[in-house]
């Protein structure tokens, strides 16, 4: 080979690494330092009662987001949920196998060496010979090792193996996205039971004031002060009320068989926690990630990072297609038709070859990969910016909903005060006779419904609060592919 031919193929070599990019550039972080275009009241330094919460910005959520809920009952059920939840056991497999496979792409960047053993017999025909001797049919032996290497002079084959481990790492986020599902799900479906035993607790209050009320009726009439049109107006009240119970019931049947599934679990095994709001402690003080935080620490959005980062790595093995590719082989072996002069000295045999191939014609399909290649790296270049836009979507929702939820509570709690008050001078009044039993219901009504509203803002809060931690990420322990597999796997 001369001076010029090596020259060729030298600029050849080093054009082509060159080409086999683009390198993978993590996103830069979002510059924007708050989640709402205008400031809060939960972000107030001093709040204005003892009961209001206040979202620290920049301080990062604990690990174990859910135990700030200080709830024994809560903490066993999240503990439940990871251990046994089917969703995370596939997500952990999913990981095992994307690292196995990335594992094995790794490996394609080293020489393959392998061992060949063979014996056949053989005749040689008169077209093989011509007019020379034929020998007669004979046996052969032959054992040797084999080596074959595939020259990644243009980069693409570690370009596949970086694709592998970003489609890996997404799989892990994958894993983690999971975690935080689980959990959110168990958190959320445990608030929303303990909302709704509350609000079937305050219903049975009510009926119970509504039988109380039906009685005061009965008597009333019986003393002649009123007419049999107040009983069954009474009556009519205790039977609307009443009928409030069953959807409620429904919607704690459908919670609690929810809550049963993360678990892992069917609906009718095992038995359930009796939640209540009352032994729930609303956490006062909100870590809040900042946006630039965010964007380094929620699943969906290392995913989508990660996505980006496989793409990106698919443009570089479809630039390396471009380019000539060089396969290198050898092999040494004993050859004998004698067995047992397998291992003589002359009967030794070795091989070198290597292998040149480039693209000249192929109707345009490679180059045309390569751009299908860039479009599919732009798309996830896209996809990444609308999932962090939609991830600060979620917390400014959620703290502008804590932000309402405190509003609200202070006004019902003003509005069930005053339906009570109203309730308690309408009776008054109607046992001395001075107002009708229909302005009575109509108090009553009025304090049910600031009742349940009460309890429905304040069973909110906790809902708002956890949703918030969720739209944050979350927090958890870094997880791995299934015990067992993945990397770890001997076998």
């Amino acid at each position: 080979m001369n001076r010029t031919t090596l020259t060729t193929l030298l600029a050849v070599t080093i054009l082509a690494g060159c080409a086999a990019g683009p390198d993978f550039k993590r996103p830069d972080a979002p510059h924007a330092d708050r989640y709402t275009a205008q400031p809060l009241n939960l972000e107030r330094k001093n709040p204005r009662t003892a009961s209001a919460q206040q979202a620290i910005l920049g301080e990062q959520l604990d690990q174990a987001w859910w135990q700030l809920f200080q709830s024994d009952a809560l903490n066993g059920v999240v503990k439940r949920a990871l251990a046994q939840n089917r969703s995370i056991v596939a997500a952990g497999y999913t990981l095992a196998q994307a690292q196995e496979l990335a594992a094995a792409q790794a490996g394609t960047l080293y020489p393959r060496v392998g061992m060949t053993a063979g014996v056949g017999r053989e005749k040689y025909g008169a077209e093989f010979l011509g007019t020379s001797p034929k020998p007669p049919p004979f046996t052969y032996f032959a054992v040797g090792p084999t080596i074959s290497y595939s020259l990644d002079y243009t980069g693409g084959g570690a370009r596949s193996v970086e694709q592998q481990n970003a489609l890996a790492s997404y799989q892990r986020q994958q894993l983690k996205a999971a975690y935080l599902t689980v959990t959110g799900n168990a958190v959320l479906e445990s608030l929303k039971i303990a909302s709704l035993r509350a609000q079937i607790a305050t219903v049975q209050t009510l009926l119970d004031e509504d039988r109380e009320n039906l009685k005061l009726v009965h008597e009333a009439f019986d003393a002649g002060s009123v007419s049999r049109l107040d009983i069954v107006s009474a009556d009519s009240q205790l039977a609307t009320d009443t009928a409030l119970v069953p959807p409620l019931r429904q919607e704690l049947s459908l919670a609690q068989h929810a809550l049963a599934i993360v678990l892992g679990q069917a609906p009718a095994e095992g038995t359930l926690p009796e939640f209540d709001l009352a032994q729930l402690t609303l956490p006062r003080r909100l870590p809040v990630s900042l946006p630039s935080e965010l964007a380094h620490r929620r699943p969906d959005i290392l995913a989508a990072e990660a996505e980006l980062h496989a793409a990106t790595a698919a443009v570089g093995v479809a630039t390396s297609n471009l380019y000539p590719h060089l396969d290198l082989s050898a092999s040494f072996s004993q050859q004998s038709t004698v067995i047992g002069q397998l291992f003589a000295s002359g009967s030794s045999a070795w091989s070198l070859a290597g292998g040149f191939v480039a693209p000249v014609f192929d109707g345009g399909t490679l180059r045309a990969k390569r751009r299908a290649a860039v479009d599919a790296m732009q798309a996830s270049a896209a996809k990444y910016q609308q999932t962090v836009l939609t991830a600060f979507g979620q917390v400014a929702d959620s703290l502008q909903a804590l932000d309402h939820d405190t509003e609200g509570l202070d006004a019902q709690t003003r509005a069930q005060q005053a339906a009570c008050d109203n309730l308690d001078l309408t009776r008054k009044s109607y046992r001395e006779g001075n107002i009708g039993v229909l302005q009575v219901l109509d108090a009553e009504r009025r304090y049910q419904q600031a009742s349940l509203a009460y309890v429905r803002i304040r069973a909110q809060r906790y809902m708002d609060t956890a949703q918030l931690f969720l739209a944050l990420g979350g927090s958890g322990p870094e997880v791995d592919a299934h015990p067992g597999q993945g990397s770890r796997r001997s076998d």
